[in-house]
């Protein structure tokens, strides 16, 4: 039997997809992810020795590099064809290392999207591992070890176990620690908001109300005008009441709205939170799986999307000019449009294209059977933003009408769709347009209601997962692989709340960083000072500088110092428990709420003299179908959540879906929540019914 090519790649998903479209010559093996690493139990980084990584095999993956090793004995020829980016890069540049291949050959190959003239051609075209690439990858993670590794035991010994910094974690705590500080600080100031309800004279009062506008307060006498107080507020009410409305300038322009540029990863994380409420973690996984490949009715397994993690807004000529000719031939010629986008950042960020379809002609519909309710969602966002960049913007007639009563002028404007463009595809969901009546200068309109309301100046919001996201690309910090994880780790250390869709920082968020992080790491959660620091990681990349040196000056400039400084100087500080009403039954102590690994837990405030501890449970008001007791939430010994009875040990019953007070018509058994669709318990019935309005 003939030797195989082995081609090596991160999944096992991307290693299906690409096994077919190579055949039976080629064999295809997943590393799953890194195959070495630096050691958790210790910073392996040896800093007086130019902070050079102790690497080792990452544990558990044994076998997988066993497998590869045992392949590649055998092999003719070997590509590695991991990710197309410094990660990618470097887990070649180690797959190198374990297989004693020489890194200057040309092993490695890329591609930007998983399709099948994609990855031939690649194979055609093997180069070098890219060791500038390498070079960026081994800075950052060096630079965040050294960080993570010698703050995280301060803030151990200082404050809690458990707890971490880092390069960018830190600064994104801060910006979320400075909204609270802004947000406490607030003070409201009042003002009133004055909107007259006017339409034209001589309206039959049917069509009064239909064919009004409001109008809103901008100035006295040509100038500018804010309506601090209600003393201010009935003066300008009198003076209108007693005076009459004219309109004293039109202006009829024609608008346009252009369409957005193809998704970058920070700004597809922003618009699916906001669209489709997913996290970015969530988003980058889906992602994920779009890219590497899906199975497809009539198509077999492909990859539908290009290559997720990109700062550019680039397409390929190829691919610009299939969604033209597809935008043409669904939508008509004048639909085609002749949009250009620029890169926010410069060439370090432009190696991949935007993320679009890998197929534009593959449209959500066609292929929504194929793909799960996420992965349609995401897929229908970012096809639909591509093929909207492609289209001709949306075109408005717009006007807008100045209008004076007593020498206050208000403004009203309005607009009418005239051409929707690439609202046809992608909807940026405003309300509906509304057109002004066709007034005249020197018309004196009709008053219907003067609306006059108090009102306060409203303190700034607190960040969401896509506001930070945002404010952290504005500022340069990190880069679109780091952002996913942020949120997470910081909700993870108890130093940030998830409300809702609002993050909000806790006591030990705020001690952390106004009484450590900002008094002895400053640099370290400066905004502009770690963006420096991001430019000149990308420096390495491009190969102007050197990353032993960058971590150095870091390292040595910074961070050791400042350390001692902390060591030496910072106190045990003291964040106060959250005390509960409940008393203690050993010992009547208060308990308090205590965060564990698992979870919240109520423990004595007598602790160590008294070591008394309770779970917080739950309940759902969902009676168990067995026994009676109630099923309440619970959490497994890898900190899943799913939902068993109280009456455990002597009941069992148990559900990984939050169950309903609702049973199944079919058989009887309760209702679970799974997405936005109930599904019956009993497996071997499977009932399934969508959610009503309220339930979601």
């Amino acid at each position: 039997m003939a030797a195989k090519n082995l081609v090596i790649v991160e999944s096992p998903s991307k290693a299906k997809t690409i096994e077919k479209f190579l055949g039976s010559k080629y064999k295809v093996i997943a590393t799953k992810g890194h195959l070495r690493d630096l050691p958790k139990s210790r910073i392996g980084v040896k800093i007086e020795n130019g902070f050079s990584p102790e690497y080792i095999n990452v544990r558990g993956k044994g076998d997988t590099i066993k497998e590869i090793k045992a392949a590649a004995k055998d092999a003719s020829r070997i590509y590695l064809a991991t990710d197309p980016d410094r990660e990618g890069e470097a887990i070649s540049w180690h797959i190198c290392s374990i297989l004693g291949i020489d890194p200057a050959k040309a092993n490695r190959i890329a591609f930007h999207e998983i399709t099948k003239p994609a990855v031939l051609e690649a194979v055609k075209n093997p180069r070098p591992v890219d060791m500038q690439l390498v070079d960026a990858q081994q800075g950052r993670r060096v630079l965040d070890r050294v960080v993570g590794y010698k703050i995280s035991p301060l803030l151990w010994a200082k404050v809690a176990k458990g707890l971490s910094a880092g390069r960018v974690q830190s600064a994104a705590l801060k910006l979320i620690c400075d909204r609270e500080r802004e947000i406490a600080d607030f003070i409201p100031k009042e003002y009133w908001s004055i909107r007259p309800e006017l339409c034209k004279q001589g309206l039959p009062k049917s069509k009064e109300a239909k064919e009004s506008f409001q109008a809103r307060l901008e100035t006295f006498k040509g100038r500018k005008i804010t309506v601090n107080n209600k003393e201010e507020n009935d003066k300008v009410v009198a003076a209108l009441n007693s005076g009459k409305y004219i309109v004293t300038a039109i202006d009829r322009k024609p608008t346009k709205k252009n369409p957005f540029a193809p998704y970058t990863t920070s700004v597809l994380q922003q618009d699916a939170s906001i669209r489709l409420n997913f996290t970015p973690k969530k988003t980058m996984m889906v992602a994920q799986e779009l890219y590497e490949g899906v199975s497809v009715k009539g198509h077999g397994t492909i990859g539908l999307v290009t290559y997720i993690r990109t700062d550019s807004v680039r397409v390929s000529d190829i691919a610009d000019a299939s969604c033209k000719a597809f935008v043409e031939e669904t939508y008509g010629k004048d639909y085609v449009g002749r949009n250009f986008y620029s890169n926010k950042r410069g060439a370090a960020q432009d190696a991949h294209e935007a993320i679009r379809p890998s197929y534009v002609e593959l449209t959500p519909e066609e292929i929504q059977s194929s793909l799960t309710s996420d992965q349609y969602k995401l897929y229908r966002l970012i096809w639909s933003r591509f093929v909207a960049s492609r289209m001709k913007p949306a075109e408005y007639d717009s006007v807008s009408a100045d209008i004076e009563n007593s020498g206050y002028g208000f403004k009203a404007s309005g607009r009418r769709l005239i051409f929707d463009g690439f609202l046809k595809v992608y909807s940026d969901n405003e309300e509906k347009d509304k057109m002004l009546p066709e007034l005249e200068k020197g018309e004196e309109l009709k008053l219907l209601k003067l609306e006059d309301e108090q009102k306060f100046t409203e303190p700034p919001s607190r960040y969401t997962e896509a506001s930070l996201i945002k404010e952290l690309e504005d500022k340069g910090i990190g880069r679109p692989s780091t952002y996913a994880p942020i949120v997470s780790n910081l909700v993870d250390r108890r130093y940030i709340l998830k409300e809702k869709k609002s993050l909000e920082a806790t006591e030990l968020g705020m001690k952390v960083t106004g009484e450590i992080m900002e008094v002895y790491f400053k640099e370290l959660v400066d905004a502009g000072f770690t963006a420096g620091m991001e430019e000149k990681l990308d420096g390495v990349e491009e190969g102007t500088e050197s990353w032993q040196k960058v971590v150095s000056d870091y390292y040595n400039g910074y961070i050791e110092k400042q350390l001692n400084a902390a060591e030496a100087e910072l106190q045990k500080i003291e964040v106060k428990p959250e005390i509960t009403d409940e008393l203690c039954p050993q010992c009547g102590r208060p308990l308090a709420i205590k965060h564990g690994k698992f979870g919240d837990f109520l423990a004595c405030t007598g602790f160590p003299e008294c070591r008394y501890t309770k779970s917080i449970i739950t309940g759902t008001g969902v009676s168990c179908p067995k026994c009676g007791g109630e099923i309440i939430v619970k959490r497994s010994r890898k900190g899943k959540l799913f939902y068993g009875c109280s009456n455990y040990p002597e009941c069992d019953q148990v559900f990984w879906y939050k169950p309903v007070n609702k049973k199944c018509p079919k058989c009887g058994s309760l209702l679970m929540e799974r997405g936005k669709s109930l599904v019956c318990s009993n497996q071997e019935c499977g009932y399934i019914e969508k959610k009503e309005k309220g339930q979601e």
